[in-house]
């Protein structure tokens, strides 16, 4: 069920901080919520375990760990963990200071803690910012250690420095900070499109700095979605690449790749086994939530059974896509294709684009593009070939079977209607070719191009 790098069972005592960390937190920490707010807080064993990996130590006290992602199913405890890491890197024993007479690590505060919370925006990070206030309203660490809750920082009432703080993509001072520990909940959501992989970029760069002195980025995510490029992702597939390095990935998931949703008994294990000791879950609600006919697949595997999916709308699988980009049963001459053309006259690119029927495989098949105005002196005056363009398509047409052209006629309807007359007439095989002309063209198209191929019947 761990799929991750987590070692077994526990290090032992002389080589990780943990345990004097474990300690430190169900002494000083308080439950945040529900019927047990307010009192001690207590770890389960998993987090325990992960707490203790995490702070892992070598013979001369250095972390066996640079960063590090916890990925569970969603309610199995991760924000309260991040939460309380984040107290410990504020306030508790978190550094090596010296080994006992006895051979065991000593933890010590840090001078200067500089603590952030970081999400694309303020509102990612509420979650999180609630659950530190939670275990440290009325609790001994507040009082101990003279701690001022705000509503968005955590500081020292006193005027000492140091302080836990939010910070997003729009964070003055992102840029250049140094923080001694950095958090990232929910980081299948951190994708390109809202400025998450450039915030997780930043943070690594600024974290690395202070690296020396113990700084770490670790990261919370639910199983992601592989078509997203998340930071989730990208750092999945960089413990795929480095399975015994440095960075710890502790993921439990459903045992089995393959579970059908409809068998409830085959659910349950899988939601058990991925839950693990979360003994406040409920399980008898998360079958009921797989059930729900607005639950999709891909809901039910990343979120319940934390086992990675595509969403249910994904054009085609990734492992079929990246196999798709290898030299593998290569184009060749006579097989199926559809086109995709987008024209343009100045200023813009015009593309031909062919998707192989059988597979999805896309190839281009013509491509004239502005030129670079700082290596072009031409740029300006630059404009299509439209010669070399009609010219290529014929080629195409006589290389290959097409059943579909998927066009962008603005600029070129006198040309696409050429096209679609002198094409239909020499088809040897008197197949009607499909034309569509909307009024733009992009990959959807030839996502709807594949789709339409699957029920061919001579693809």
């Amino acid at each position: 069920m761990q799929s991750g790098n987590l070692p077994e069972g526990v290090p032992h005592p002389t080589r990780s901080l943990g345990y004097q960390i474990l300690r430190w937190g169900e002494r000083y920490l308080v439950q945040p919520d529900g019927e047990n707010a307010g009192d001690p807080w207590v770890f389960t064993t998993e987090q325990k375990r992960f707490i203790l990996w995490l702070y892992a130590i070598d013979p001369k006290g250095r972390w066996l760990y640079d960063t590090a992602c916890l990925r569970r199913s969603k309610g199995w405890g991760k924000t309260p963990v991040l939460a309380a890491l984040a107290i410990v890197e504020f306030i508790g024993p978190c550094r090596f200071s010296h080994f006992d007479e006895n051979g065991y690590p000593v933890g010590k505060a840090v001078r200067l803690p500089l603590v952030q919370i970081a999400a694309t925006s303020i509102d990612q990070t509420a979650n999180t910012r609630d659950m530190v206030r939670g275990m440290l309203a009325n609790s001994p660490a507040e009082i101990e250690y003279v701690i001022e809750i705000g509503k968005e920082r955590i500081q020292f009432r006193n005027g000492r420095p140091g302080r836990i703080e939010p910070v997003t993509s729009s964070s003055r001072g992102l840029e250049g900070a140094r923080p001694t520990f950095c958090l990232g909940d929910e980081t299948h959501h951190w994708v390109p499109s809202n400025g998450g992989v450039a915030v997780f970029e930043v943070l690594d760069r600024n974290v690395r700095k202070t690296a020396g002195a113990g700084s770490r980025f670790v990261e919370s995510t639910n199983a992601h979605n592989p078509n997203e490029d998340s930071v989730a992702q990208r750092t999945y597939e960089a413990y795929l690449k480095r399975p015994n390095g440095r960075l710890l990935y502790d993921c439990v998931e459903a045992d089995s790749d393959e579970i059908d949703l409809r068998d409830l008994g085959a659910v349950e294990l899988g939601l058990r086994q991925a839950y693990g000791d979360s003994h406040w879950v409920d399980i008898a609600g998360l079958l009921e939530a797989i059930q729900d006919p607005r639950t999709t697949v891909s809901q039910a595997y990343r979120f319940y059974l934390n086992k990675i999916q595509e969403s249910s709308d994904a054009w085609m699988a990734k492992p079929v896509y990246d196999g798709l980009l290898s030299n593998v049963d290569p184009i060749m001459p006579g097989d199926q294709i559809s086109i995709g053309f987008d024209g343009s006259l100045y200023s813009d690119s015009t593309a031909i684009v062919g998707c192989r029927l059988r597979d999805g495989k896309l190839f281009l098949i013509h491509l004239d593009e502005q030129p670079d105005p700082k290596f072009s002196k031409n740029a300006a005056d630059w404009q299509v070939d439209t010669l070399l363009v009609d010219r290529k398509m014929r080629e195409a047409f006589a290389t290959y079977r097409v059943m579909w052209i998927f066009a962008d006629p603005s600029y070129w309807q006198n040309v696409v209607g050429t096209w679609a007359l002198d094409f239909k007439e020499k088809d040897p095989e008197g197949r009607d070719i499909v034309w569509s002309c909307p009024g733009s063209i992009d990959t959807s198209g030839l996502a709807t191009t594949w789709q339409h191929s699957q029920g061919l019947g001579r693809s």
